[in-house]
């Protein structure tokens, strides 16, 4: 299998609210790139739709990230009993693309 990822990606270790057809779940971070983040799901409905809307703060940030994104991929760990999914950022304002920059920036990578 091969590695599609072509952005840097550092650890991310927060929840944040993943909202499905409008209603909030909550998620737990694994890592984020200028592009997307990893999820680790908790709780949320069997059929979650593509789109998705975020709802984050960055460790150290007072500020409230909105995005929308979309599940570009999905996996399950059977023997960790764990689900996630890597969402790609498809809405998210040029203050917060940056805030992520920055932060991506700043912490060593996982590559």
């Amino acid at each position: 299998m091969s590695d599609k990822r072509k952005q840097t990606r550092v650890p991310l270790d927060v929840y944040m609210n993943k909202y499905v057809a409008g209603v909030p779940y909550m998620a737990r971070t694994a890592d984020i790139s200028r592009e997307g983040v990893g999820l680790s799901h908790l709780i949320e409905p069997e059929m979650a739709g593509k789109r998705v809307g975020l709802q984050f703060q960055l460790p150290g940030s007072e500020e409230v990230i909105y995005a929308e994104g979309e599940v570009v991929r999905e996996w399950a760990d059977l023997s960790e009993r764990e689900e996630g999914s890597g969402v790609r950022f498809t809405l998210l304002t040029e203050r917060h693309r940056r805030l992520i920059e920055q932060y991506v920036a700043r912490h060593p990578s996982e590559q």
